[in-house]
């Protein structure tokens, strides 16, 4: 669910330059879907999502996010590289796997940007 304060609290960051950073990728999802199943604006929305978030996604909402480190070949990390580009996802986990980071739900998380 995604109530109208929050979306009134989103509008009101944006306008005024600030950034939307989500904390954790559900967030992420019910945002996005808030705003793609809208035409692209942001509205109060309740309802299940088959939101899919890829490298190429066009980003309505989230500009950085907080999430844990996700296993590999998942969806999850996909949406991560679609926020932050493979390139610097991919180089954010080889450092996490140097220097033992755990992974998954209950591991340590990351700070991505929009790129």
């Amino acid at each position: 669910d995604v109530p109208q304060a929050t979306v009134q609290a989103i509008n009101q960051t944006k306008a005024n330059g600030g950034r939307v950073i989500a904390i954790g990728t559900t967030s992420v999802r019910a945002l996005e879907s808030a705003a793609l199943y809208n035409n692209g604006q942001l509205k109060a929305w309740s309802g299940e999502t088959e939101i899919f978030i890829y490298p190429s996604y066009e980003w309505k909402v989230i500009d950085a996010l907080f999430t844990n480190f996700h296993l590999p070949e998942s969806t999850l990390l996909m949406l991560v590289c679609a926020l932050a580009g493979k390139e610097r996802v991919m180089a954010a986990y080889n450092e996490a796997v140097a220097h033992q980071y755990r992974f998954f739900s209950y591991g340590d998380a990351m700070f991505v940007e929009n790129n």
